[in-house]
């Protein structure tokens, strides 16, 4: 028999999702309010490569993406709730051998 963590599964991904999703967002709240490409460095005029509507709409996707993950964090942990801490299961024997 194998003892298979089933809850923990899901809040690992819950784990992950959430990380990145809070790395995201904070990223589309800095270029939102603070931040501008990196284009107006190196542009004659600022906002010449780059429009601040252009960049404006990629801050709000990166916000909204960012946002999905956090979403999908707390609905992985709301899921994992229904799990079961472990599962059991009878060993599969292995189909794959390296050396014959």
């Amino acid at each position: 028999m194998e003892t298979i963590k089933i809850k923990g599964l899901a809040r690992l991904a819950a784990a992950i999702f959430a990380g990145w999703g809070g790395l995201v967002v904070s990223k589309g709240l800095w270029d939102l309010f603070v931040g501008e490409p990196e284009a107006n460095l190196y542009a004659p005029q600022k906002w010449d490569f780059v429009t601040q509507a252009q960049w404006l709409r990629w801050a709000g996707f990166e916000l909204a993406y960012g946002l999905a993950c956090l979403g999908l964090a707390w609905y992985c942990i709301r899921w994992s709730r229904r799990l079961p801490e472990t599962v059991e299961r009878l060993r599969r024997p292995l189909e794959f051998t390296l050396f014959d």
